[in-house]
């Protein structure tokens, strides 16, 4: 049995919480919403947010809706990143405003479109960080990035996430390869 609905979320300061049919953060990060189902209640006490529900039925609900108002608080007041790196010869990116344009050996460059309230980060043309409120609107945009070149297995080379482990496999050898 999860007990995630239960504990308490603590506000930080300069987060305000707005409690109608939905819940409204606002933060130095900017404003994220957070549905309420049916059978699911929010109360604010000082600096801490509590989630409660009806019945056991809403069991679920109750742990989803605690989670997404949590990483709703984290990314009102911290914020949210992803990194991504590039990796092989002739790979780059580039962003100018909300439109990145990547160089990934195609015959032609990527452009993709930045959803509002995301920001990309270029270093030296290889290192992406993918910065947000909204935490699955910046795990979104990363995969949408990645799965322009995912990483091959032979060279490893593509989009791949910082420190994601990849298995790299052994080309052909023996007598049979030219």
């Amino acid at each position: 049995m999860s007990r995630v609905g239960k504990k308490p979320i603590s506000l930080p300061k300069g987060v305000k919480v707005q409690i109608d049919e939905m819940l409204l953060f606002e933060g130095p990060k900017g404003k994220l919403t957070v549905p309420l189902p049916d059978g699911i209640h929010a109360r604010q006490e000082d600096a801490t947010l509590h989630i409660a529900r009806d019945a056991d039925r809403y069991a679920a609900f109750h742990g989803l809706t605690r989670a997404l108002a949590s990483n709703a608080v984290q990314g009102v007041s911290k914020g949210f990143a992803k990194e991504l790196d590039i990796v092989g010869i002739g790979y780059r990116a580039d962003v100018k405003g909300r439109i990145a344009t990547f160089s990934l050996g195609y015959s032609h460059p990527i452009e993709v479109l930045l959803p509002e309230g995301i920001d990309l980060k270029i270093d030296k043309q290889t290192h992406i960080v993918i910065s947000g409120a909204d935490r699955q609107l910046v795990g979104q945009v990363a995969a949408n990035i990645r799965a322009l070149r995912p990483p091959e297995p032979y060279k490893n080379k593509g989009v791949r996430y910082t420190g994601e482990a990849l298995r790299k496999k052994v080309g052909k050898t023996g007598a049979g390869a030219k």
